[in-house]
């Protein structure tokens, strides 16, 4: 069973490593294509809001098919075009790979979730979702890093090297233990030692019923705003490569340094596993306890995205021209010793910190608050809000810092672009303090429908809500 959690979350990390690709060779792919930042933006906006959209559709299948040849097929789909896009030679030949890149990786969303769900009883529920929601950040952190070290040059290698291990991984991934349904529900461990199996999947009457789940409202609902925020940190890479430019170095050394930059601020990410424990200890006494964590983390994190955008890198000392084993080491020793640079990693390193607190939990209260074959459904909408958002964010952000460009000159045009779209987070934590109030009612109703299953009460017919 570890091994199979181990294969999940390493293709969850892929997954988001490709999405993470374009953004942090935009200087590369501007000569290279000769387009401007925001036409990689709209390329950029555009998988993002197809991996989303798919993503409800894979998420429908994954409650009712065969979830592990779902993930396959989806796994084949995405790394096949993303090794293609290495070999494009245009700017739209590379946005339609991309975008068909996008299809696939809605699978590794939905079908993933849907899986993983079922590991995980509800009282770690939490804490291991933290690991599933911090390697899909580890993708991120992974695929900058390629992108902007390995891609300095040429974007052809990034694209070669993730696609080769999305194949590696998907042949792996036929070896990994298919669970069922419902497997690690406290309610059905009756049904499961007894040898009986828990075999209700989705259809379309039950969508109605899903629907009037009041918690799946605020919990889908708050990924739109949440999502244009996250979305526009997709730049924060761009934004610290503009800032070494600013302090005279050339374009190949900005892109270089200001990856490691942009890798090295992400380490906040990995408070995610503090606050998904926390959210499983403070839901065991109180059923809100994860809306909780989730509301304070979001609008916590606010004021540090303020400090990290707009801490210039003055006095930055590097060498121009080096590689990355020069730059390591030179960038480590500003951050320990250039109080602007040391400024900028603890303002990034709180906001993440915070901000990580909302992935784990979001991810537990899906699971919590639906049956187990509705949980890929309603994780598919979720997701495709969060991409409405997310394409929103990531979108807009470049084509606003443009639009500044001819009165504010980078990095300042992207310092301002990225500061108005954290106020999105407002929103968010009103969704979650709402959520908080719904939750404990929607948790008692899957929890009573589970043990009328179970016990094979006729009053709980497929199909049902209790």
């Amino acid at each position: 069973m570890i091994y199979t959690i181990v294969v999940f979350v390493i293709l969850a990390s892929l997954d988001n490593a490709a999405i993470a690709l374009i953004p942090s060779m935009v200087p590369q792919l501007r000569d290279t294509f000769g387009v401007s930042t925001a036409a990689i933006g709209l390329l950029t906006g555009a998988q993002v809001l197809v991996t989303a959209i798919t993503a409800v559709v894979w998420g429908y299948l994954a409650d009712s098919r065969d979830r592990k040849k779902l993930l396959l097929g989806g796994t084949v789909i995405w790394a096949a075009a993303v090794g293609l896009s290495g070999i494009a030679t245009s700017y739209w030949p590379l946005f339609g790979l991309q975008v068909v890149a996008g299809i696939g990786l809605g699978s590794i969303a939905s079908v993933g979730f849907s899986v993983i769900s079922d590991f995980i009883a509800p009282k770690r529920r939490g804490l291991a979702m933290s690991f599933w929601g911090l390697s899909q950040g580890i993708g991120s952190l992974i695929g900058s890093l390629l992108a902007s070290q390995v891609g300095a040059h040429n974007h052809a290698p990034p694209f070669f090297i993730l696609a080769g291990a999305g194949f590696v991984f998907s042949l792996l991934f036929l070896t990994t233990f298919d669970a069922p349904r419902g497997y690690k529900e406290p309610e059905l461990k009756s049904l499961y030692a007894s040898g009986a199996t828990y075999s209700y999947k989705i259809n379309r009457q039950q969508l109605a019923g899903i629907g009037r789940v009041k918690t799946n409202k605020w919990l889908v609902l708050q990924g739109l705003t949440a999502q244009v925020a996250y979305g526009s940190l997709i730049w924060v890479p761009l934004l610290y490569q503009e800032k070494v430019i600013a302090e005279g170095y050339s374009q190949a050394t900005a892109q270089q340094v200001g990856g490691l930059f942009a890798a090295l601020f992400t380490i906040g990410a990995l408070f995610s596993i503090l606050f998904g424990h926390v959210g499983d200890r403070w839901q065991r006494r109180n059923l809100a306890g994860r809306a909780y964590v989730s509301s304070f983390g979001i609008l916590g994190a606010i004021p540090f995205f303020l400090i990290f955008f707009w801490t210039p890198l003055k006095g930055l000392e590097i060498t121009d021209g080096a590689g990355t084993a020069t730059f390591i080491p030179e960038v480590l020793r500003a951050v320990a010793t250039n109080p602007w640079v040391t400024l900028a990693f603890v303002s990034a390193l709180i906001a993440l910190a915070l901000t990580s607190a909302d992935s784990p939990n979001w991810f537990a209260l899906i699971s919590d608050v639906n049956l187990p074959e509705h949980r890929g459904t309603v994780f598919g909408v979720g997701n495709f809000v969060n991409g409405i958002g997310r394409s929103t964010g990531s979108g807009l952000t470049a084509v606003t810092a443009d639009l500044m460009r001819t009165t504010l000159p980078p990095p300042f045009n992207l310092a301002l672009g990225l500061s108005l779209f954290q106020f999105f987070f407002l929103p968010t934590g009103w969704c979650y303090w709402k959520a908080s109030k719904t939750c404990p009612t929607d948790i008692e109703s899957v929890r009573t429908t589970l043990r009328m299953r179970a016990a094979g009460s006729p009053s709980s017919k497929e199909g049902e809500l209790s």
